[in-house]
Protein backbone atom coordinates (compact mmCIF):
# COMPACT_ATOMS: atom_id res chain seq x y z
CA UNK A 1 0.00 0.00 0.00
CA UNK A 2 1.30 3.85 -0.82
CA UNK A 3 0.58 6.09 1.38
CA UNK A 4 0.65 9.76 0.33
CA UNK A 5 1.96 12.39 2.50
CA UNK A 6 1.95 15.75 0.61
CA UNK A 7 0.43 16.60 -2.85
CA UNK A 8 1.69 19.89 -4.63
CA UNK A 9 0.17 21.40 -7.43
CA UNK A 10 1.72 25.07 -8.94
CA UNK A 11 -1.66 26.84 -9.86
CA UNK A 12 0.58 29.61 -11.40
CA UNK A 13 4.08 31.03 -11.85
CA UNK A 14 5.29 33.82 -12.84
CA UNK A 15 5.36 37.78 -12.87
CA UNK A 16 1.69 37.64 -13.47
CA UNK A 17 0.58 36.01 -10.78
CA UNK A 18 2.10 33.40 -8.05
CA UNK A 19 -0.18 30.54 -6.31
CA UNK A 20 1.12 26.68 -4.88
CA UNK A 21 -1.69 24.23 -3.43
CA UNK A 22 -0.23 22.04 -1.35
CA UNK A 23 -2.08 18.89 0.50
CA UNK A 24 -1.43 16.63 3.46
CA UNK A 25 -3.62 14.14 5.12
CA UNK A 26 -5.29 16.63 7.36
CA UNK A 27 -4.44 20.56 5.50
CA UNK A 28 -5.16 22.05 2.57
CA UNK A 29 -2.91 25.16 1.82
CA UNK A 30 -2.06 27.67 -0.53
CA UNK A 31 1.60 29.40 -0.54
CA UNK A 32 1.13 32.81 -1.79
CA UNK A 33 -2.47 33.78 -4.01
CA UNK A 34 -0.99 36.17 -6.73
CA UNK A 35 -4.04 35.89 -8.87
CA UNK A 36 -7.61 37.19 -8.55
CA UNK A 37 -9.62 35.16 -5.96
CA UNK A 38 -11.77 33.98 -9.25
CA UNK A 39 -8.96 32.55 -10.95
CA UNK A 40 -7.54 31.31 -8.12
CA UNK A 41 -10.77 29.51 -7.65
CA UNK A 42 -10.60 28.27 -11.48
CA UNK A 43 -7.63 26.75 -11.22
CA UNK A 44 -8.38 24.88 -7.94
CA UNK A 45 -11.49 23.17 -9.67
CA UNK A 46 -8.65 21.75 -12.52
CA UNK A 47 -7.43 19.49 -9.53
CA UNK A 48 -11.04 18.96 -8.10
CA UNK A 49 -11.02 21.44 -5.29
CA UNK A 50 -12.31 24.57 -4.32
CA UNK A 51 -11.37 27.87 -2.07
CA UNK A 52 -13.53 27.09 0.13
CA UNK A 53 -11.21 23.62 1.45
CA UNK A 54 -8.24 25.52 2.38
CA UNK A 55 -7.29 26.07 6.04
CA UNK A 56 -4.31 28.39 5.27
CA UNK A 57 -2.43 30.57 2.88
CA UNK A 58 1.44 31.19 3.64
CA UNK A 59 2.21 34.29 1.84
CA UNK A 60 6.62 34.90 0.75
CA UNK A 61 6.19 38.27 0.34
CA UNK A 62 3.92 41.69 -0.04
CA UNK A 63 4.42 41.92 -3.97
CA UNK A 64 1.23 42.19 -6.09
CA UNK A 65 1.98 39.02 -7.70
CA UNK A 66 2.41 36.75 -4.58
CA UNK A 67 -0.89 38.71 -2.74
CA UNK A 68 -3.28 39.84 -5.25
CA UNK A 69 -6.53 37.26 -4.27
CA UNK A 70 -5.05 36.90 -0.81
CA UNK A 71 -7.04 39.50 1.32
CA UNK A 72 -10.42 38.38 -0.90
CA UNK A 73 -10.38 34.87 -0.37
CA UNK A 74 -9.24 35.03 3.43
CA UNK A 75 -12.24 37.45 4.08
CA UNK A 76 -14.98 35.47 1.40
CA UNK A 77 -13.73 31.66 3.02
CA UNK A 78 -12.26 32.68 6.67
CA UNK A 79 -9.08 31.59 5.73
CA UNK A 80 -6.28 32.31 7.80
CA UNK A 81 -3.03 34.02 6.34
CA UNK A 82 0.31 33.37 7.32
CA UNK A 83 3.78 36.21 6.65
CA UNK A 84 6.04 38.09 8.45
CA UNK A 85 5.72 41.06 10.66
CA UNK A 86 7.49 42.85 7.47
CA UNK A 87 5.14 41.49 4.98
CA UNK A 88 2.18 42.20 7.13
CA UNK A 89 3.29 45.69 7.64
CA UNK A 90 4.06 46.62 3.95
CA UNK A 91 1.14 45.12 2.55
CA UNK A 92 -1.41 45.52 5.09
CA UNK A 93 -3.81 48.12 2.73
CA UNK A 94 -3.52 45.91 -0.25
CA UNK A 95 -4.58 42.96 2.03
CA UNK A 96 -7.55 45.11 3.50
CA UNK A 97 -9.63 44.50 6.71
CA UNK A 98 -9.60 41.40 8.25
CA UNK A 99 -9.98 39.77 11.69
CA UNK A 100 -7.40 39.62 14.25
CA UNK A 101 -7.68 35.69 14.05
CA UNK A 102 -6.88 35.62 10.76
CA UNK A 103 -3.75 37.69 10.90
CA UNK A 104 -0.79 35.22 11.71
CA UNK A 105 2.83 36.38 12.16
CA UNK A 106 5.38 34.39 11.84
CA UNK A 107 9.31 34.48 11.75
CA UNK A 108 11.85 31.74 10.43
CA UNK A 109 10.50 29.29 13.66
CA UNK A 110 9.04 26.11 12.66
CA UNK A 111 5.39 25.44 13.51
CA UNK A 112 2.72 23.37 13.23
CA UNK A 113 -0.70 23.34 11.16
CA UNK A 114 -2.43 19.79 11.74
CA UNK A 115 0.31 16.93 10.38
CA UNK A 116 2.38 19.40 8.46
CA UNK A 117 5.64 20.87 10.25
CA UNK A 118 6.04 24.47 8.20
CA UNK A 119 9.63 26.20 8.11
CA UNK A 120 9.84 29.80 7.05
CA UNK A 121 13.40 30.84 6.10
CA UNK A 122 14.72 34.07 4.89
CA UNK A 123 15.64 34.83 1.29
CA UNK A 124 17.03 37.58 -0.49
CA UNK A 125 14.47 39.75 -2.77
CA UNK A 126 13.54 43.16 -2.82
CA UNK A 127 10.73 43.10 -0.34
CA UNK A 128 10.81 44.17 3.24
CA UNK A 129 11.43 40.59 5.22
CA UNK A 130 10.46 37.77 2.34
CA UNK A 131 10.86 33.97 3.45
CA UNK A 132 10.97 30.88 1.43
CA UNK A 133 9.19 27.84 3.27
CA UNK A 134 9.35 23.98 3.42
CA UNK A 135 6.45 21.46 4.47
CA UNK A 136 6.82 18.32 5.78
CA UNK A 137 4.39 15.91 6.56
CA UNK A 138 4.44 12.47 7.32
CA UNK A 139 8.26 11.95 6.07
CA UNK A 140 7.39 13.55 2.82
CA UNK A 141 8.98 17.03 2.38
CA UNK A 142 8.49 20.27 0.21
CA UNK A 143 10.21 23.35 -0.68
CA UNK A 144 9.81 26.65 -2.62
CA UNK A 145 12.51 28.87 -3.08
CA UNK A 146 11.20 31.50 -5.49
CA UNK A 147 11.72 35.61 -5.66
CA UNK A 148 15.67 35.27 -4.18
CA UNK A 149 18.69 36.50 -5.75
CA UNK A 150 21.26 34.58 -4.72
CA UNK A 151 20.98 30.95 -3.24
CA UNK A 152 22.65 31.32 0.59
CA UNK A 153 24.12 28.38 2.59
CA UNK A 154 20.87 29.20 5.22
CA UNK A 155 18.90 28.21 2.55
CA UNK A 156 20.68 25.31 0.64
CA UNK A 157 20.32 23.63 4.15
CA UNK A 158 16.99 24.41 4.92
CA UNK A 159 15.71 22.63 1.30
CA UNK A 160 19.01 20.26 0.44
CA UNK A 161 17.00 17.14 2.02
CA UNK A 162 13.66 17.95 0.63
CA UNK A 163 11.88 15.61 -2.02
CA UNK A 164 10.15 17.84 -4.28
CA UNK A 165 12.09 21.43 -4.81
CA UNK A 166 10.05 24.65 -6.32
CA UNK A 167 13.40 26.53 -7.62
CA UNK A 168 13.56 29.58 -9.74
CA UNK A 169 15.33 29.53 -12.82
CA UNK A 170 13.72 33.00 -13.90
CA UNK A 171 15.88 34.48 -16.80
CA UNK A 172 19.00 33.46 -19.26
CA UNK A 173 21.26 36.03 -18.17
CA UNK A 174 22.16 36.79 -22.02
CA UNK A 175 19.03 37.76 -22.79
CA UNK A 176 17.90 39.92 -20.12
CA UNK A 177 20.95 41.61 -21.03
CA UNK A 178 19.76 42.32 -25.11
CA UNK A 179 16.36 42.19 -24.01
CA UNK A 180 13.81 45.37 -23.56
CA UNK A 181 14.28 45.98 -20.02
CA UNK A 182 15.70 49.60 -18.97
CA UNK A 183 19.19 49.12 -16.93
CA UNK A 184 18.10 49.81 -13.98
CA UNK A 185 15.85 46.86 -14.39
CA UNK A 186 17.80 44.47 -15.84
CA UNK A 187 20.20 45.61 -12.35
CA UNK A 188 17.54 44.61 -10.24
CA UNK A 189 17.22 41.25 -11.81
CA UNK A 190 20.43 40.06 -11.71
CA UNK A 191 21.50 41.74 -8.22
CA UNK A 192 21.45 39.83 -5.36
CA UNK A 193 17.89 40.81 -4.47
CA UNK A 194 16.36 40.10 -7.39
CA UNK A 195 16.11 36.69 -9.51
CA UNK A 196 18.18 33.66 -10.11
CA UNK A 197 19.00 33.00 -13.47
CA UNK A 198 19.11 29.74 -15.09
CA UNK A 199 22.96 29.08 -14.64
CA UNK A 200 22.18 29.83 -10.70
CA UNK A 201 19.49 27.25 -10.81
CA UNK A 202 21.76 24.34 -12.44
CA UNK A 203 24.40 24.91 -9.80
CA UNK A 204 21.48 24.41 -7.49
CA UNK A 205 20.24 21.48 -9.10
CA UNK A 206 23.15 19.70 -9.14
CA UNK A 207 23.91 20.47 -5.42
CA UNK A 208 20.27 19.63 -4.61
CA UNK A 209 20.44 16.33 -6.47
CA UNK A 210 23.86 15.40 -5.07
CA UNK A 211 21.63 15.88 -1.16
CA UNK A 212 19.21 13.07 -2.74
CA UNK A 213 15.97 15.48 -3.99
CA UNK A 214 14.61 13.95 -6.66
CA UNK A 215 12.76 16.08 -8.43
CA UNK A 216 12.79 19.64 -9.51
CA UNK A 217 9.95 22.00 -10.51
CA UNK A 218 11.47 25.20 -12.47
CA UNK A 219 9.29 28.10 -11.62
CA UNK A 220 8.99 31.77 -11.91
CA UNK A 221 10.65 31.32 -15.66
CA UNK A 222 10.39 35.37 -17.18
CA UNK A 223 8.21 35.42 -20.21
CA UNK A 224 10.84 38.28 -21.90
CA UNK A 225 13.82 36.69 -20.97
CA UNK A 226 13.52 33.39 -20.77
CA UNK A 227 12.50 30.11 -22.90
CA UNK A 228 11.67 26.67 -21.28
CA UNK A 229 13.83 25.20 -24.17
CA UNK A 230 16.66 27.02 -22.98
CA UNK A 231 16.40 26.82 -19.04
CA UNK A 232 16.02 23.12 -19.92
CA UNK A 233 19.02 22.91 -21.70
CA UNK A 234 21.35 24.92 -19.45
CA UNK A 235 20.31 22.99 -16.84
CA UNK A 236 20.68 19.59 -18.53
CA UNK A 237 24.30 20.44 -19.67
CA UNK A 238 24.79 21.25 -16.38
CA UNK A 239 23.78 17.87 -15.14
CA UNK A 240 25.54 16.32 -17.77
CA UNK A 241 28.37 17.75 -16.93
CA UNK A 242 28.29 16.71 -12.72
CA UNK A 243 27.97 12.61 -14.05
CA UNK A 244 24.36 13.44 -12.38
CA UNK A 245 21.42 11.61 -15.00
CA UNK A 246 18.60 13.51 -15.84
CA UNK A 247 15.32 11.21 -14.99
CA UNK A 248 17.40 8.77 -13.34
CA UNK A 249 19.08 10.86 -10.32
CA UNK A 250 16.79 13.35 -10.68
CA UNK A 251 13.74 14.65 -12.34
CA UNK A 252 13.16 18.57 -14.19
CA UNK A 253 9.55 19.61 -14.79
CA UNK A 254 8.41 22.85 -15.25
CA UNK A 255 5.37 25.30 -13.67
CA UNK A 256 3.59 27.52 -16.10
CA UNK A 257 1.68 31.15 -15.78
CA UNK A 258 -1.61 29.92 -17.82
CA UNK A 259 -1.34 26.07 -16.77
CA UNK A 260 -2.01 24.08 -14.23
CA UNK A 261 0.59 20.87 -13.04
CA UNK A 262 -0.89 18.38 -12.12
CA UNK A 263 -0.73 16.95 -8.61
CA UNK A 264 2.46 15.95 -7.46
CA UNK A 265 2.54 13.06 -5.14
CA UNK A 266 5.46 12.54 -2.17
CA UNK A 267 5.15 9.70 0.12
Amino acid sequence: MIIISLQISVLASGSSGNAIYVESEEKKLLIDAGLSGKKINKRLQKINLSVGELDGILLTHEHTDHIQGAGVLARRCKIPLYATAGTWQIAADKLGKLKSQQKCVVDTTAFSLGDCQIKPFSISHDAEEPVGYTITSGGAKMAVATDLGEMTEQVRAEISDSDLVILEANHDLEMLKIGPYPWSLKKRVMGVKGHLSNDDAGAEVVKLAKNSVSRILLAHLSKNNNVPELAFLTIKNMLVEAGIKLNEDIKLDFTYQEQVTPLYQLG
